[in-house]
């Protein structure tokens, strides 16, 4: 056998001579046959005693299988050995894949990272093909509905919080709509593409999606039109007992155990304060097909105008619409685990980027100044050769908890560092002067009303306090 080293160096030639046929656009023909020679190389290096170096990789075709339709915005890649790769979907298979390759059963967490989607962009409305989600799981064998409830909860806070104008959430659970589809007569292989096609009612209306539903789908009219009926039905606790009546989804377990559900959800909701926002609506689908009971989206039910200057016929406002959306996937897990052992998991994801692009939209049509900083206070000097004092200052203030700041120049001008706090939204600033040293006070202003008062060093920390809370 070759040494080692003359081997090594080897697979780095054939590697370049790979490169270089692609980076040149030869024929596939060319490239394989390298490639094969460059396998071959690789399948020689052994280590002592002829023992093969086993070189751990990251497993492929993570993604695929999990999505449903939506899988055709994967962006998938090929390394140069032809494995098939792609950029991350979403968190939630990660996490599951995690969950599984570590052998966790239970786990409470949140997690905010890029995940890219090859779709079309639109940037009013807060859809890139890369962007930040905020994901919030549970994973673990719980009661029915309580880790559900508190998911629902935590998308109500983050929205009531954020005051993004009036929303509301919608509820439905993947058994209902897999019961529904049963009783209106749809072929069992074909729930999981009807799904995604009932997942358009947002954006589609009836009519266009029964058309998909019929020419493109194979359904018989008479089916869509049953299907229909029932995806037009909104309520809450109400709308799941009268379906527990209803003729036909009561004859059939997997609705009667979702609609059970339901009504138990509905119960923990009132109890945390939230049925004011939460629809349970029928027509709600979600075309991932990972989710196996309770799926939600939230959904802002107003636009934003957009500024004067960018009024328009396509920029009337931004009407951004869902911005958070999950339910339960108990059964991802088990697809990463050798053995198959499933763990419970049910989560949420908050889209980001559109959340900000209503934050952003919202700010420019508003007078209102946005603080662009937490800073409470500037620590600022109104003559020269102050640095050592400011920064003497600056740091008692960080000693007592003080969100203080102080600009990186030894002599900026007075006027620049009030300019600083008006851009960036710094309430309150501390002016040191030779006179205010002599005194031992300093001199407070409010940046907004540009009132000053002298306050005695010793209560300054208690007062800068006082006004920013």
């Amino acid at each position: 056998m070759a040494d080692k080293a003359q081997l090594q160096e080897a697979i780095k030639t054939q590697g370049e001579v790979v490169r270089k046929l692609k980076s040149e656009k030869a024929s596939k023909e060319q490239i394989d046959e390298e490639v094969a020679k460059l396998l071959q190389l690789k399948a020689q290096l052994g280590g002592d005693e002829g023992k093969h170096v086993f070189v751990l990789k990251t497993a492929k075709e993570t993604l695929t299988g999990k999505y449903g339709e939506d899988s055709k915005l994967i962006y998938d890649l090929k390394d140069q050995g032809g494995e098939l790769l792609s950029l991350r979907y979403d968190l939630t298979v990660p996490f599951a894949r995690y969950l599984a390759m570590n052998k966790i059963t239970n786990i409470k967490r949140y997690h905010i990272a890029k995940v890219y989607r090859r779709d079309n962009p639109a940037m009013t409305r807060g859809r890139y093909r890369e962007f930040y989600q905020c994901d919030f799981d549970i994973a673990g064998q719980y009661d029915a509905m309580i880790p559900d409830a508190e998911c629902l909860k935590i998308v109500y806070e983050i929205l009531n919080e954020l005051d993004l104008g009036d929303f509301h959430i919608k509820v439905n659970d993947r058994r209902i709509l897999d019961g529904m589809f049963a009783v209106c007569g749809v072929p069992d292989e074909k729930f999981r593409t009807i799904c995604s096609t009932v997942d358009k009612l947002d954006k589609m209306a009836w009519e266009d999606v029964k058309k998909e539903m019929v020419n493109e789908k194979g359904l018989s009219e008479d089916v869509a039109d049953r299907i229909g009926e029932y995806v037009s039905m909104q309520g809450g606790q109400d709308l799941a007992e009268r379906l527990l009546q209803d003729p036909k989804l009561s004859q059939n377990k997997q609705a009667c155990a979702g609609l059970t559900d339901m009504k138990l959800l509905f119960s923990y909701l009132e109890l945390f304060q939230v049925t004011d926002k939460v629809v349970f609506d029928l027509s709600l689908a979600r075309g991932l097909d990972y989710y196996t009971g309770v799926i939600y989206e939230a959904i802002l039910s107003q636009t934003i105008p957009a500024p004067a200057e960018q009024n328009g016929a396509d920029e009337a406002g931004v009407s951004v619409g869902s911005v958070a959306g999950g339910g339960r996937y108990d059964g991802l897990v088990g697809m990463f685990d050798p053995k198959g052992r499933k763990v419970p998991c049910v989560g949420v994801s908050i889209g980001i980027e559109r959340i900000f692009s209503i934050m952003e939209q919202k700010a420019e049509t508003s007078s209102e100044k946005v603080r662009t900083t937490e800073t409470q206070v500037l620590v600022a000097s109104a003559q020269k050769n102050l640095l050592e004092e400011r920064l003497k200052l600056t740091s008692e203030l960080w000693n007592a908890g003080v969100k203080a700041e102080v600009l990186y120049k030894k002599n900026p001008k007075l006027l620049s560092q009030l300019q600083h706090c008006e851009e960036t939204g710094i309430p309150l600033v501390a002016i040191l002067g030779e006179q205010e040293l002599k005194d031992g006070v300093v001199k407070l202003r409010n940046v907004a009303s540009r009132e000053e008062v002298d306050v005695p060093r010793a209560d300054l920390v208690d007062e800068i306090k006082k006004r920013t809370l």
